[in-house]
Protein backbone atom coordinates (compact mmCIF):
# COMPACT_ATOMS: atom_id res chain seq x y z
CA UNK A 1 0.00 0.00 0.00
CA UNK A 2 2.88 2.36 0.70
CA UNK A 3 4.13 2.04 -2.90
CA UNK A 4 0.69 2.97 -4.22
CA UNK A 5 0.70 6.15 -2.18
CA UNK A 6 4.11 7.16 -3.51
CA UNK A 7 2.86 6.97 -7.10
CA UNK A 8 -0.14 9.21 -6.51
CA UNK A 9 0.29 12.66 -8.04
CA UNK A 10 0.41 15.64 -5.74
CA UNK A 11 -2.66 17.87 -5.65
CA UNK A 12 -0.87 21.12 -6.40
CA UNK A 13 1.38 21.70 -9.35
CA UNK A 14 4.72 23.34 -8.84
CA UNK A 15 4.24 25.83 -11.67
CA UNK A 16 6.15 29.13 -11.67
CA UNK A 17 4.02 32.22 -11.10
CA UNK A 18 3.59 34.50 -14.11
CA UNK A 19 1.75 37.77 -13.32
CA UNK A 20 1.05 38.36 -17.03
CA UNK A 21 -0.75 35.03 -17.42
CA UNK A 22 -3.17 34.85 -14.50
CA UNK A 23 -6.48 33.09 -14.20
CA UNK A 24 -9.40 35.39 -13.32
CA UNK A 25 -9.53 34.20 -9.70
CA UNK A 26 -5.79 34.86 -9.32
CA UNK A 27 -6.13 38.53 -10.32
CA UNK A 28 -7.95 39.47 -7.11
CA UNK A 29 -5.68 37.20 -5.09
CA UNK A 30 -2.56 38.86 -6.52
CA UNK A 31 -4.02 42.36 -6.00
CA UNK A 32 -4.52 41.62 -2.31
CA UNK A 33 -1.08 40.00 -1.98
CA UNK A 34 0.43 43.16 -3.49
CA UNK A 35 -1.54 45.37 -1.09
CA UNK A 36 -0.11 43.33 1.80
CA UNK A 37 3.42 43.76 0.44
CA UNK A 38 3.70 40.13 -0.68
CA UNK A 39 3.66 40.68 -4.44
CA UNK A 40 7.43 40.33 -4.89
CA UNK A 41 7.49 37.18 -2.76
CA UNK A 42 4.75 35.60 -4.89
CA UNK A 43 6.50 36.55 -8.14
CA UNK A 44 9.86 35.16 -7.02
CA UNK A 45 8.69 32.00 -5.24
CA UNK A 46 5.11 31.38 -6.37
CA UNK A 47 2.04 30.98 -4.17
CA UNK A 48 3.62 28.05 -2.33
CA UNK A 49 6.33 30.32 -0.92
CA UNK A 50 3.80 32.04 1.35
CA UNK A 51 3.39 31.03 4.98
CA UNK A 52 0.08 29.70 6.27
CA UNK A 53 -0.49 32.99 8.06
CA UNK A 54 0.07 35.01 4.87
CA UNK A 55 -2.16 32.71 2.82
CA UNK A 56 -4.88 32.88 5.45
CA UNK A 57 -4.74 36.67 5.51
CA UNK A 58 -5.09 36.78 1.72
CA UNK A 59 -7.98 34.30 1.83
CA UNK A 60 -9.78 36.30 4.49
CA UNK A 61 -9.44 39.52 2.52
CA UNK A 62 -10.62 37.80 -0.69
CA UNK A 63 -13.76 36.68 1.16
CA UNK A 64 -14.31 40.16 2.57
CA UNK A 65 -13.83 41.81 -0.84
CA UNK A 66 -16.19 39.34 -2.56
CA UNK A 67 -18.82 39.97 0.12
CA UNK A 68 -18.52 43.74 -0.42
CA UNK A 69 -18.79 43.38 -4.20
CA UNK A 70 -21.86 41.18 -3.84
CA UNK A 71 -23.48 43.68 -1.46
CA UNK A 72 -22.80 46.56 -3.89
CA UNK A 73 -24.30 44.55 -6.76
CA UNK A 74 -27.44 43.80 -4.76
CA UNK A 75 -27.82 47.48 -3.80
CA UNK A 76 -27.56 48.50 -7.46
CA UNK A 77 -30.31 46.01 -8.39
CA UNK A 78 -32.65 47.46 -5.76
CA UNK A 79 -32.32 51.03 -7.06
Amino acid sequence: MRKEMEKMPKGKKNEPFDPRNMKPEEVLKFEIATELGLGDKVISGGWRSLTAKESGRIGGLITKRKRELKKEALEKEEV
